[in-house]
């Protein structure tokens, strides 16, 4: 006798083992149609999986995340079968899902073409309506990479070598195609219905530059057309927001092959740059916050002994001098305990918050640079609070509380909150890391704030919360952290003098919001696709004369504009007035200003938005007026 318990806490009783589409077919012959898996005590398996002992049971439909996570990872192997119909020489390699979609690596002696991807993509639909089963076996390491090593897939062989233990594996076919994985798949191909191949790219077998270069064919797949075509409108709208694009059109940086992974601000961009940083040093000011500054070389056995050189050392830039070793700083935080442990400190003193723009280099993989949002050479918003145990959640709570603030002064108010706890590789006792995770947890309660676990994903010295933030077309960035580190302090012999006059090592807060200023910047350029709210634009107006006769009266008020603050430009080329206007509009600058002999002769000007709206006459004072009130309102 077996007992199901179902997700709403009902009971159904079988004679025997009975599958979960038997179980979902005695509930309903809908519920039964719309299974696409089950979950069997928390654990993802194929329909066709038999429940043999007392379980708890959920059924997993399209309408689920997990459901549509099943969908995707069964069209990367629709998506192989058709590759392997078409192109019978190509070996598969690996085919996961990702984030909206999935890949998958083919080796094959010819790149593939955009005629190839139409085709391939067309096969996958006629497979999809043979509506052929898909069914798993086990078979052991042995029997398994003898049956690939027979079918000519020597990449499939190599992963089975390389998986650790001696558990038997599943297999997958699907007509005339099979494939190693762990599944859970769909029932049978007529259930993966929408779908697009995407583009082709190269990546190497396993990550490594020497090995042999596959290509790599993208996709995305959805429940239903609707989904994909909103997708699809996204990632138009995600293109034309490209922060590479923008910043060669608005002229604010670039970046070139002699200085990989490194950003040439151009002074556009550093007015911009600028900006951000002075807002924020004014913020941090007001909020308590001393700001220092740290070297950008500081000596291997520091590294050492802070614990980067044992969990960071692959990222590090290393140079040496006088027969010692160094490295280019990653991060700030050595550096700043170095600034507290200056002097004796007393309890009365803290919390002591170090704010640093730091500068800090990091060897990121060439392939996974990106403009200016994955860089080698970055600066943080970064600051360190040390405190007393009893200080945590206090300083959590206000951190929170200033980071909203700026966060919305930039325009996000959609914030998403994940508490990161411990990873494997990490540094301190058991001990610590529960009180440091537990006085996370409470402060994010204290705040009031929804939130989820990621177990795990801590850093290695300990626990945070990652702060990400929802754009304008909703895609999600994760921006600001907070870690709380019992370690660091302790091995970098940080401490200070007690109420009861006893020698204590403090609290250690990690904390940005921004993160790096370079990927914040490339985060407003695509949400505002270039179109920055005044207080941000690097070029805020325009003063454009139509003809000579105006030169002199339009000198003048830009010079009045930026006697009052205002970062204002003239434009007197002798060009046609729509040429200028049309010029500039390109450039998103908010404000064009507009003078003729009309505007002259009564002492007005015309002004003209960036939406291409004519604001029509006004004084010089109401315009001022205007900007000033925009500006200050930050909108």
């Amino acid at each position: 006798m077996t007992v199901i318990r179902l997700l709403d806490g009902s009971e159904r009783i079988f004679e025997q083992p009975i599958s979960v589409l038997d179980v979902a077919a005695s509930i309903g012959p809908g519920l039964a149609r719309a299974a696409i898996a089950g979950k069997v005590n928390g654990k993802l398996v194929d329909v066709n999986c038999p429940i043999e002992c007392d379980s708890e049971l959920s059924i997993i439909t399209e309408k689920d995340a997990e459901g549509l996570e099943i969908i995707r990872h069964s069209c990367a192997h629709l998506l192989a079968h058709a590759v392997k119909e078409l192109f019978p020489d190509a070996q598969v390699t690996i085919g996961p899902v990702i984030e909206d979609g999935f890949y998958y690596d083919f080796s094959y002696k010819r790149p593939f073409t955009p005629e190839d991807l139409v085709a391939i993509e067309n096969r996958m639909l006629e497979i999809s309506k043979r509506d052929i089963k898909i069914e798993r076996k086990v078979l052991d390491r042995a029997e398994a990479i003898n049956f690939f090593k027979q079918q000519g897939e020597n990449y499939k062989a190599q992963i089975i070598e390389s998986i650790p233990g001696d558990e038997d594996l599943s297999l997958y076919t699907q007509g005339n195609f099979t494939d190693l994985c762990r599944g859970p798949h769909v029932p049978a191909t007529s259930r993966i219905k929408v779908f697009k191949l995407m583009k082709v790219a190269g990546a190497y077998w396993r990550g490594d530059s020497s090995n042999e270069m596959l290509q790599r064919i993208y996709g995305t797949a959805w429940i239903n057309k609707d989904d994909q075509k909103a997708y699809l409108h996204r990632l138009e709208e995600a293109e034309k927001r490209d922060h590479r694009r923008l910043g060669k059109q608005l002229n604010l940086f670039h970046t070139q092959d002699e200085a990989p992974g490194m950003v040439f601000w151009h002074p556009k961009g550093w007015i911009l740059w600028q900006q951000i940083e002075q807002y924020m040093r004014n913020l941090l000011s007001k909020n308590g916050y001393q700001e220092i500054r740290t070297p950008q070389v500081l000596d291997k056995e520091l590294w050492i002994r802070s614990g980067h050189w044992e969990n960071f050392r692959e990222n590090m830039f290393t140079t040496q001098s006088d027969e010692r070793d160094f490295a280019i700083k990653p991060m700030n935080c050595p550096g700043h305990v170095q600034i507290f442990n200056q002097g004796l400190r007393s309890y009365r003193e803290l919390p002591i918050r170090f704010a640093e723009f730091g500068s800090c280099h990091r060897n990121e993989a060439s392939g996974a640079l990106h403009g200016i949002m994955r860089v080698r050479a970055f600066t943080q918003d970064d600051a360190h609070i040390f405190c007393t145990e009893e200080q945590i959640q206090g300083e959590v709570v206000k951190f929170i509380d200033l980071l909203k603030i700026v966060y919305a002064d930039f325009g996000f108010t959609d914030l998403l909150v994940k508490l990161s706890t411990r990873p494997q590789k990490r540094v301190g006792s058991d001990e610590q890391w529960d009180k440091a995770e537990a006085a996370l947890e409470a402060a994010l309660i204290e705040a009031k704030l929804a939130w989820e676990v990621q177990p795990g994903e801590g850093a290695f010295y300990g626990p945070k919360i990652e702060f990400s933030l929802k754009d304008s077309i909703g895609r999600v960035w994760q921006c600001g952290t907070l870690q709380l580190d019992f370690s660091m302090p302790d091995r970098l012999e940080a401490e200070y003098v007690a109420e009861d006059n006893s020698r204590q090592i403090p609290v250690m807060l990690h904390r940005a919001i921004l993160g790096s200023m370079e990927r914040f910047i490339g985060i407003l350029i695509e949400n505002y696709a270039g179109a920055l709210p005044l207080w941000l634009s690097p070029e805020q107006v325009v003063v454009l004369n139509i003809s000579r006769t105006q030169i002199e009266y339009a000198e003048k008020i830009a010079a009045q504009l930026m006697d009052s603050g205002i970062r204002a430009s003239l434009d007197l080329r002798n060009e046609k007035i729509n040429y200028k206007i049309r010029e500039h509009s390109l450039q998103k600058i908010p404000y064009q200003i507009i003078v003729g002999d009309e505007e002259v002769r009564t002492d007005t000007i015309s002004v003209r938005s960036r939406a291409g709206e004519s604001l029509g006459q006004m004084t010089f004072q109401a315009l001022l007026s205007r900007l000033q009130e925009e500006i200050s309102l930050k909108h």
